[in-house]
């Protein structure tokens, strides 16, 4: 994900408080199987015995539907009339633990690890073939990656990145179609290509491009107040 991240940090002065209350809001924007946008809110020293923050972000990110000829197939029925039209979105939500680390000489670098919760719709349109559906799934999944900061001048950092989250399949949900991981299915339609055998879940999941396997790759800028 290339992103550009603007981070707000307060501080509470340690001589005033014997808690160091530290918190950051931030913003970014990138790549992440598609281009995207995330906000995030991190509070930087919650235990005072370990090196860690804690981050919790809500992004947004347009992503390939995948095949609309197939999507039809499997959720509608077999007409091809229609000029198709598709695009699909994911609302992604994201906790994650970031562990203090030393793996390059910088500012500060973090090890960043955990839970990932995504909310995706694909939606298919054929004009002039009078046909216009979601698909949708909602997905757990688990995230990994590292980050590093480097100083620019006394409040502002370079934040570079990569990290990998993996969402597991989930059911795919269509019209009045659904296809779930251990094809328990609703209504699924006949494949009038293969002596129409009901599609399986297989088929649903080839053709819809849910999350599965999400590289993210950033930069950014970390500003400190």
């Amino acid at each position: 994900m290339l992103s550009i991240s603007l981070v707000t940090i307060a501080l509470t002065n340690a001589q005033d408080t014997t808690t160091d209350s530290k918190f950051a809001l931030g913003i970014s924007t990138g790549y992440n199987r598609g281009f995207g946008v995330q906000m995030n809110a991190t509070a930087l020293r919650p235990l005072e015995s370990l090196p860690l923050q804690i981050r919790f972000g809500i992004g947004y990110t347009t992503l390939d539907p995948g095949n609309s000829a197939d999507a039809r197939r499997i959720f509608i029925n077999n007409a091809t009339n229609g000029v198709p039209e598709e695009k699909a979105r994911a609302f992604d939500y994201r906790l994650d633990f970031m562990l203090d680390a030393n793996f390059m000489n910088s500012e500060a670098s973090h090890i960043v690890f955990g839970p990932r919760y995504s909310s995706f719709k694909a939606n298919f349109k054929y004009v002039g073939g009078n046909e216009d559906f979601d698909v949708t799934s909602k997905q757990f999944g688990l995230g990994l990656g590292a980050e590093s900061q480097f100083r620019i001048n006394d409040k502002l950092n370079l934040l570079a990145g990569i990290g990998l989250d993996y969402f597991f399949n989930s059911t795919l949900k269509g019209h009045d179609t659904s296809y779930s991981p251990d094809d328990d299915n609703v209504n699924p339609r006949n494949d009038n290509e293969n002596n129409d055998q009901e599609f399986t879940y297989d088929d649903a999941n080839d053709a819809i491009k849910q999350p599965s396997l999400m590289p993210r790759i950033f930069i950014g800028l970390v500003y400190k107040l």
